[in-house]
């Protein structure tokens, strides 16, 4: 199927999720999804999530793979074109599981002896792609999750963590991306949001946009921001996303 029904069928707009389409870990908003619908009759939508589909439908609703065109969770390595599922890849067939379990361990030992002021649940999270490591655990609650994240900026609790993780495995060709108020993802080197790139490459599109706000290096956004076939937007919130496109695409 081509995108001939498009206004602008060779340009693609992919978007971040959190702090992009929605504010960190809450629901998309009745605005942006009015937005999203418009866009979507101009050029080809997409999504680009570190996380799994079960927290993009969280977030954005049950509906999720029909108001894109492209649905790619776990930085496409899960992946849907038109709400059709595409072929996916596993971060324990990349690593195997001894090395896996060397790596858990490690992280585990780490955040038993990690002296932050709230510990709570699910450190470690096994993704189809990745895994997403959470030194307060990812069953904090809201407000939890924001003192977190000021405690994180004063302590550099997760950039000294991943520091410590490189130092341990530097043989195991893995990135570490921080992204949102409490976590950061391990992915194997090129399996960083550049790779939903892959399901793209022969769609012919001759402009692809990518919306973000962690797109400072370190971020989870930085490498797709600032690949040489992007058109990068560096955004501050759902509301600052909604100002680019209309600035953008709809005049």
């Amino acid at each position: 199927m081509t995108w001939s029904h498009k206004e602008n069928p060779s340009t693609l707009v992919l978007f971040d999720i959190d702090g992009t389409l929605t504010p960190a870990r809450k629901t998309i908003s009745q605005e942006m999804r009015n937005t999203l619908a418009e866009l979507r009759k101009k050029v080809v939508v997409g999504f680009v999530g570190g996380s799994d589909l079960p927290k993009q439908i969280e977030q954005i609703g049950d509906d999720v793979l029909d108001l894109f065109d492209f649905s790619f969770a776990e930085n496409g390595l899960t992946a849907y074109r038109l709400g059709q599922k595409l072929e996916s890849e596993s971060f324990i067939r990349f690593l195997g599981e001894e090395r896996y379990k060397r790596l858990a361990n490690f992280i585990l030992k780490y955040i038993a002896d990690l002296d932050i002021p709230i510990k709570r649940g699910t450190f470690i999270e096994f993704r189809n792609g990745m895994i997403n490591v959470s030194p307060i655990g990812r069953n904090c609650s809201h407000p939890e999750r924001e003192e977190f994240e000021r405690f994180d900026k004063l302590h550099n609790i997760r950039p000294k963590f991943v520091e410590a993780l490189k130092a341990e495995f530097p043989d195991y060709g893995l990135v570490y991306s921080i992204g949102g108020q409490i976590s950061f993802d391990v992915v194997p080197e090129g399996w960083d949001k550049t790779y939903c790139l892959k399901h793209v490459k022969n769609e012919n599109f001759k402009e692809i946009h990518f919306f973000g706000d962690k797109t400072f290096k370190g971020g989870n956004d930085y490498e797709i921001y600032t690949h040489p076939d992007i058109k990068g937007h560096s955004v501050t919130s759902p509301e600052d996303t909604i100002k680019i496109l209309k600035e953008l695409f709809l005049k």
